[in-house]
């Protein structure tokens, strides 16, 4: 099954339209090789792909015929994208929800250097 195909019958995807502009954006691998919208892909192979400023790692378990319930996903695929990963995203949403009320219109410059210098502060103590 092409790789375009797969992710939204998994689910990850709203329309396969999007799936291949993830993929003419070099958005998604295959086995660590950037894929087109037409790779096919097997049993075994691990997709990574980025959405929603998440990369998302899954590993394919089985093809299924056509777009699937959301209950049934887990049939198709595993997961193994780090909790790590949806932690950080949901620490940032959360430091710009507290820095700045929604409503108040765009941030300025000034504003918006300090958001990014919340965010990175964030990744550095991570590391140490």
């Amino acid at each position: 099954m092409r790789v375009d195909k797969y992710l939204w019958c998994v689910r990850y995807y709203k329309t396969r339209n999007m799936v291949t502009e993830a993929c003419k954006k070099n958005h998604i691998t295959v086995n660590g090789q950037v894929a087109k919208a037409s790779k096919e892909v097997f049993p075994t192979d691990k997709i990574t792909f980025r959405k929603d400023q998440i990369v998302h790692i899954i590993s394919v378990l089985d093809i299924p015929e056509n777009r699937v319930g959301a209950k049934l996903v887990d049939i198709y695929r595993k997961d193994e994208t780090p909790a790590e990963v949806f932690a950080h995203l949901e620490l940032l949403k959360l430091s710009k929800e507290h820095y700045r009320k929604n409503g108040t219109g765009r941030p300025t410059k000034k504003d918006r250097r300090d958001i990014d210098d919340i965010s990175f502060s964030n990744d550095t103590d991570e590391t140490d």
